[in-house]
């Protein structure tokens, strides 16, 4: 999924939301290159619980890269890996009649074209979103949180093998490659062409993918607030058993409550 969709996502699970935690549901995405393949960065969660739980904004940090990740399940697998009785994820599974229209549209060899279609798939999840709440100032505003950042860059170089410059400079350069106001499908496809051309030198039809995406968005009408809500109930049961895992404690039966409403603290 994109950015504001994880910082929807946590929100959803964890029933809060700082600073902390919109840069940690978005984590595992700044991390993929180097020592890290993208199924490593995803799975990172349990060892920063471990290491950081008895810091309190350090856990919630880790509790929201929970809710981003692979193993344990969080919302990436849930959309990428499996979903029900799928064959892959969901955003694979809605994203099989577009397969064509986008290896047209980006340029792509064939064996490409189900894992881009599924990005379309998760960009017009994002359009959906961005237009639900005020998911871009909360990331605006966890991206102005220098502090905050200067720390995750000296206390997390070591878990993620980079040098705390390093990790650093991903995090503060990450937004130049997302959406960080209300998202467009035209702003999606432009960010979207930017990450194409630096992962494999390909220029993609920008207007094309705009198209695209507006399709994608529709695709998911009916039935993407059932992947949410069910998505939400299983990530909630994951995490609560990691940190009973990890602490000792019995895990609640119904996992987290996320009854809060969303503010901008």
């Amino acid at each position: 999924m994109f950015p504001q969709t994880h910082v929807y996502f946590a929100h959803q699970v964890l029933g809060k939301m700082t600073d902390s935690i919109a840069l940690g549901s978005i984590f595992p995405d700044m991390l993929i290159g180097g020592p890290l393949s993208h199924n490593k960065a995803h799975s990172i969660g349990y060892k920063l619980l471990e290491t950081f739980r008895d810091e309190p904004d350090l856990s919630d940090f880790a509790r929201a890269v929970v809710t981003h990740g692979i193993d344990p399940g969080g919302l990436d697998y849930f959309g990428d890996e499996k979903y029900l009785d799928y064959e892959k994820g969901y955003c694979f599974e809605k994203a099989l009649p577009l397969i064509n229209a986008t290896t047209r549209a980006c340029n792509l060899p064939p064996e490409m074209g189900w894992w881009k279609a599924h990005n379309i798939i998760e960009m017009g999840i994002e359009l959906r979103i961005s237009e639900s709440g005020p998911y871009w100032e909360i990331l605006q505003q966890a991206f102005r949180n220098e502090s905050l950042i200067m720390m995750l860059g000296q206390k997390l170089a070591a878990i993620t093998g980079l040098g705390p410059w390093e990790l650093l400079n991903r995090i503060r350069r990450f937004p130049r490659y997302i959406v960080t106001h209300r998202a467009t499908s035209s702003a999606l496809a432009s960010k979207y062409q930017i990450q194409m051309i630096a992962k494999h030198g390909i220029d993609i039809n920008v207007p094309a993918v705009a198209g695209l995406i507006e399709l994608a968005s529709s695709r998911v009408e009916t039935d993407i607030d059932d992947f949410f809500q069910l998505t939400n109930s299983l990530v909630q049961q994951n995490l609560a058993q990691v940190e009973h895992d990890l602490n000792g404690y019995p895990a609640p039966p119904g996992g987290i409550s996320s009854s809060a409403p969303l503010k901008l603290l």
